[in-house]
């Protein structure tokens, strides 16, 4: 332990589903937690999607540690063998954990920077034993300076999605065309929706979940308002796993959704356009048209739904020492791991603080954030990151150095198990068999025992 700075907190900055699981196991190892969320409440990213059901059941998406600090309260654990929307998850088990943490949350605190007491990133001098001074701005517009013993950021990175350009830039012309580029799955309850795509052509750009949702979702509008249709754009051809393992995926919600997006297609709800990496977007009278890096020009479409994976938001770190892979932006030694260029199968290895260590001791990136833009992230994972990290915070090593990581049968792999999160467009993909067992390993050790090959 620090000794200097144990009397401080540590800040945990997001209020998401790993931020309040993270909290939840520093309560459980008598440490402070201190969770600033920029939101109003819990969960605000969850609240953006809360339309869109998760592939992993309630029993999936519940933290253990929460769940014992939920018990006192009267929560009533919902059904674990069903599937929450955003919504359900939000109202039902991630609010009411902030509310059992009291005091410990603030709303409305937005992190805008993270540093050493008197120490930019360059200083070497005593670094090691200075508190972090962490600067938010409330909703007020207020700047305030809070002291913590150690930061561990689980902001994720929904506020962050990835571009039209298929450089990873955004495309030419893609900022003044904003207005009618979308990075949301559309929810078409919602009256002003709903009459943006009825009736209109919508290009949708990405090959993951997100993507495979918004198809489904147009086709079904297309039955009540005539005309409705998609242009489905990927940046990679049509293959047998384009649609995931359909009926064969041990996940049944995510393999009902590839059917889905299939029958779109097949039906003449959507037409496929493969191989097509946007370089530029133009206007054409009142309509849009997407240019390829290769030349090729897509009829026109009325609107653009972008959906092709996230990024982490990196800014307010700058004067930290991070570690991160050159491509991914995850922790270098996570980064191996999870790296979907070479990894076609969605196992996801046993990893704790160990792998989330950076040169800037007491700084931990976990959940969606420690992925970077690898897109293969389960909840799971990152309540077994959380565990790791409280336990190495409070000096004890030996809990640290294990993860007790029990997985989902992922079937068919690629794509995140937890939520509609998008693929990215990277090698990889294809289908694999990721059997699983219960086991508990050294971090580190790889594959859980009786996984099978991809």
């Amino acid at each position: 332990m620090n000794e200097p700075n144990a009397a401080l907190p540590i800040v945990v900055i997001g209020a998401g589903p790993i931020g309040l699981a993270a909290a939840s196991h520093l309560v459980e190892r008598g440490l402070e937690p201190l969770v600033l969320e920029a939101g109003a409440g819990a969960g605000s990213a969850v609240r953006e999607w809360s339309h869109v059901r998760l592939f992993s059941t309630w029993d999936e998406v519940i933290d253990p540690a929460a769940e014992k600090l939920l018990a006192p309260t009267g929560w009533q654990k919902p059904d674990g063998g069903t599937y929450p929307t955003g919504r359900d998850w939000v109202q039902r088990y991630l609010q009411p954990l902030a509310d059992a943490l009291g005091d410990a949350v603030r709303f409305g605190t937005r992190v805008t920077g993270v540093s050493r007491l008197g120490r930019d990133r360059v200083v070497d001098a005593e670094r090691d034993r200075q508190p972090f001074t962490v600067r938010i701005r409330n909703a007020d517009g207020t700047e305030e300076r809070i002291t913590a013993r150690a930061v561990i950021d689980a902001s994720g990175t929904w506020s962050t999605p990835g571009p039209l350009g298929g450089d990873g830039l955004p495309a030419l012309g893609e900022h003044t065309s904003a207005a009618r580029i979308s990075y949301r799955v559309p929810d078409l309850r919602d009256d002003a929706q709903r009459a943006r795509y009825a009736g209109r052509r919508t290009a949708v750009i990405g090959s993951g979940a997100s993507a495979f949702t918004a198809l489904a979702l147009l086709a079904g509008l297309a039955d009540d308002a005539p005309g409705t249709k998609a242009v489905w754009v990927l940046r990679r051809g049509l293959s047998g796993s384009t649609y995931g393992g359909g009926e064969a995926d041990q996940l049944p919600a995510r393999g009902a959704l590839g059917l889905a997006a299939k029958a779109a297609v097949d039906d003449g709800h959507a037409d496929a356009v493969t191989g097509f990496r946007a370089a530029a977007i133009e206007a054409d009278g009142e309509r849009l048209v997407i240019v390829a890096e290769d030349g090729r020009r897509l009829d026109p479409v009325d609107e653009v739904i972008v959906l092709t994976g996230f990024r982490p938001d990196l800014s307010f770190l700058a004067e930290l020492r991070l570690g991160l892979d050159e491509r991914l932006q995850a922790p270098v030694e996570l980064a191996p791991l999870i790296d979907p260029n070479v990894h076609s199968c969605g196992t996801v290895y046993p990893h704790g603080a160990g792998e989330l260590t950076h040169p800037e001791k007491d700084v931990y990136l976990v959940g969606m954030k420690s992925y970077g833009r690898a897109p293969t992230f389960l909840a799971m994972t990152g309540f077994e990151q959380v565990r790791s990290v409280a336990a190495a915070l409070a000096g004890d090593h030996e809990a640290a150095s294990r993860v007790e990581l029990t997985l989902p049968e992922t079937g068919v792999c690629g794509g995140s198990g937890l939520f509609d999160e998008p693929d990215t467009a990277t090698a990889g993909g294809g289908s694999g068999c990721c059997a699983t067992t219960p086991a508990t390993l050294p971090i580190g050790a790889g594959a859980p025992a009786g996984s099978g090959g991809c």
